[in-house]
C-alpha cells in the first residue's frame, strides 16, 4: 500500500507537527510491512539530506506534481486540513484522513485564543457568534480577518467529508465535533533512544542541591503564559523561598520578559538559556526538578509535556483539556492564568522536593504505558485500513 503524508511545514523546521509526522513516517516505513511512504511538504530542505531518510520526501511540489502524488496513493494523510491536497483527494476520490494538530476547523486563527486579549476563546465560531470572530483578528486587517473567518467554514465542510478525522486527545474531539473522529494519541520513542546515549544531567532520584530548580521548555510567546511564571516567582521571592527558574527556548517575548526579571529583581533566581538542542538541551532539562507549562490556550496535545514525562520529570500544566489528558494523575494541574495558584504549587514543591521524584517516576510510567511510538503507529494503521475498507464498500 502507498501512503502519502502531507505536512505543509516540516523538517528542518521544528515543532510538534514536524516531530510527529517524522516519527509517523519513519515508523511506518521501517516497521509496517506492506506500506510505502512518501511525505510531501512546502518546506525547503535547507542543509537537510533527505536521502538519509527511510521514506521518500517531495518538497515544494507544484499543483500537477501534488495531484500525481495523490493519485498514486492508496491513502492520503493530511497533517491538518490543508485545502489544496484535501480538495485534490476528494476530486480524485482517494481515501483521505486528516490528523488535526490545531483548531482550524473551529477557529479562524486556529488557536482558539482571542487575539486581542490573548485569553482562551469560549468557542465563538461554533456558537455562531461570528461578529466576535471577525473582531478577534481585526489586527490583521479587515480583509484578512474576513478571509480567515470564511476559510474556517470551508475547512470544516471539507473535513466532514474525510474518511476519518484523527485527534491526538479525546478532549480535542469534543471541541472539533467532526464526523468519523478517531482518537490516536501521539507517541515518541524513549529519550535515550532518540539521543542514542545515556541520559545526562540529574537522574531520577539523584538530588545534588537543596534548591529546587524549575524549567520552562518552549517558545517565549504570550500564549505560553510565560509571564505567569515570573509573577509567581516574584511572590515566592517575597516569601523568602529559595528556588531557581530556567527558561529553555526563545521567542518574540524574550526582551520583555528579561525586562520584567530586572524590574522584579529576580536576576539571582531566573536565567534565560535560549534555544538549545541535543546534549545541551538534555543537560538543562535533566538538571530540572519540575517542568512548568502555564499555557493560556492553543494546546491540542502537549508534546513538551510528553517528552519530559519520558525523561522522568514532574510536569505541572495549566488546566487545559489536552494537557490534563496527557499528564493524567502523573502530574500537577493549575488553573489557567492564576498566578497565586501557580505560586502555591511551586511553593509546595520547594517545601517538599520529594514530590518531584515521586511524580516524575509516575510520569515516566504513564508515558511508556500510553504514549509509545509503537501504539501511535498501530493506531494510525488501523485508521488507514478502515479508510480503505470504506472506500471499497
Amino acid at each position: 500500500m502507498k501512503l502519502l503524508i502531507y505536512a505543509h511545514r516540516w523538517a528542518p523546521e521544528t515543532g510538534g507537527v514536524e516531530t510527529i509526522t517524522a516519527a509517523l513516517a519513519r515508523g511506518i516505513a521501517t516497521g509496517a510491512a506492506g506500506w510505502q511512504v512518501t511525505l510531501a511538504t512546502r518546506t525547503p530542505a535547507g542543509a537537510m539530506n533527505d536521502a538519509d531518510l527511510p521514506f521518500r520526501v517531495v518538497r515544494r511540489p507544484g499543483t500537477g506534481t501534488l495531484a500525481t502524488l495523490v493519485n498514486d496513493a492508496d491513502v492520503v494523510h493530511l497533517a491538518g486540513p490543508a485545502l489544496l491536497p484535501l480538495i485534490l483527494s476528494i476530486v480524485l476520490r482517494k481515501p483521505v484522513v486528516i490528523e488535526h494538530h490545531g483548531f482550524q476547523c473551529v477557529c479562524p486563527n486556529g488557536q482558539l485564543l482571542i487575539a486581542t486579549t490573548r485569553m482562551p476563546c469560549p468557542g465563538h465560531f461554533m456558537a455562531g457568534r461570528h461578529v466576535e470572530c471577525l473582531k478577534c483578528n481585526r489586527g490583521e486587517g479587515v480583509l484578512t480577518s474576513f478571509r480567515l473567518w470564511a476559510l474556517t467554514f470551508v475547512r470544516r465542510w471539507l473535513s466532514a467529508g474525510a474518511r476519518a478525522n484523527i485527534v491526538p486527545t479525546a478532549w480535542l474531539g469534543t471541541v472539533l465535533r467532526l464526523p468519523r473522529m478517531v482518537t490516536a494519541h501521539h507517541g515518541l520513542v524513549q529519550i535515550e533512544e532518540q539521543s542514542g546515549n545515556r541520559r545526562e544531567g540529574r537522574a531520577a532520584g539523584d538530588r545534588t542541591s537543596a534548591t529546587v530548580t524549575f524549567a520552562f521548555n518552549g517558545r517565549l510567546v504570550t500564549t505560553k503564559g510565560v509571564q505567569i511564571l515570573l509573577e509567581a516567582a516574584r511572590q515566592l521571592k517575597s516569601r523568602g523561598l529559595p528556588f531557581q527558574l530556567r527558561f529553555v527556548g526563545d521567542g518574540a517575548d524574550r526582551p520583555r520578559l528579561e525586562a520584567l526579571v530586572a524590574e522584579y529583581r529576580l536576576e539571582e533566581a531566573v536565567r534565560f538559556l535560549g534555544y538549545l538542542s541535543g546534549a545541551p538541551l538534555e543537560g538543562a532539562l535533566q538538571a530540572a526538578d519540575a517542568i512548568l507549562m502555564p499555557s493560556l490556550g492553543g494546546e491540542v496535545f502537549g508534546l513538551v509535556a510528553l517528552e519530559n514525562m519520558m525523561r522522568g520529570k514532574l510536569v505541572v500544566v495549566s488546566d487545559i483539556g489536552a494537557l490534563a489528558e496527557v499528564v493524567g494523575d502523573a502530574g500537577l494541574i493549575c488553573p489557567i492564568g492564576e498566578v497565586a495558584a501557580w505560586a502555591s504549587c511551586m511553593e509546595r514543591l520547594i517545601r517538599n522536593p520529594a514530590l518531584c521524584l515521586e511524580y516524575g517516576q509516575r510520569a515516566r510510567e504513564r508515558a511508556q504505558q500510553f504514549f509509545s511510538v509503537q501504539q501511535m503507529i498501530a493506531g494510525h494503521i488501523a485508521v488507514y485500513d478502515g479508510a480503505l475498507r470504506r472506500a471499497h464498500e
